[in-house]
């Protein structure tokens, strides 16, 4: 009787340790898969958050150079839009200067920084307003002969923009505060979410009468 308890018993422990040294096995994979992608994805280390904040309290200031740089650049992109050139309007991305007091808002926003917030703001609004008055005139005394490609892109945004903008700034937020700025990742973000071909085609539909034209690519600029 007690060979048979014991026959019994035997396989049952055995068992249990299999189970034991299984789920001891899960857990350290488990535990090495957290581990992996913790380290896969956390750049808290590879961060500089005093240097990243000057350098975008540096960007912000709207004067002097930045001023020349940001009205060249509303003339490449007009002169883009009105000879259907991608490229030229793609260089006019990359020269514009609007992204600075854009981060500059976004930073003091998420610190409650009151000072550099109203200075973002101001300056993005002379720079809104430069860059209308200056395409405006471009395209007054320069008009297009026919709508082109370039400019009836820029005036019906829909839900692809949106992420365009969303995503694009989060790949600049994570590039602006890795320790040795990735240059490549900003001037990607300045191509893709186009912010100087919006405010052309705004002053292109000013300087034609075309409000649906201004209310959509302003529309797009805002997103």
């Amino acid at each position: 009787m007690e060979e048979d308890v014991q026959k019994n018993t035997k396989p049952n422990a055995g068992s249990d340790g299999v189970k034991q040294n299984v789920q001891k096995d899960a857990k350290g994979l488990l535990e090495s898969l957290k581990k992996f992608l913790i380290e896969l994805f956390d750049f808290r280390e590879d961060t500089d958050h005093e240097a990243t904040l000057e350098a975008i309290k540096a960007d912000i200031s709207f004067k002097g150079a930045t001023a020349w740089i940001l009205i060249f650049a509303v003339f490449v992109a007009s002169i883009g839009l009105n000879a259907d050139s991608t490229a030229v309007v793609i260089g006019a991305m990359l020269i514009s200067p609007l992204m600075g007091p854009i981060l500059g808002l976004g930073a003091s926003f998420a610190l409650n920084d009151i000072i550099t917030f109203k200075k973002s703001l101001t300056n993005l609004g002379v720079m809104i307003g430069l860059s209308l008055f200056a395409s405006f005139l471009f395209f007054y005394f320069f008009p297009l002969s026919k709508d082109t490609s370039e400019l009836l892109g820029r005036v019906s945004p829909d839900i692809r923009d949106v992420l365009i903008a969303f995503f694009g700034g989060l790949a600049l937020m994570v590039a602006r505060t890795k320790k040795g700025t990735i240059a490549s990742v900003i001037f990607g973000v300045a191509i893709a979410t186009a912010l100087m071909p919006p405010l052309c085609t705004a002053g292109y539909g000013l300087a034609v009468g075309n409000f649906s034209y201004f209310f959509g690519a302003m529309y797009l600029f805002y997103y």
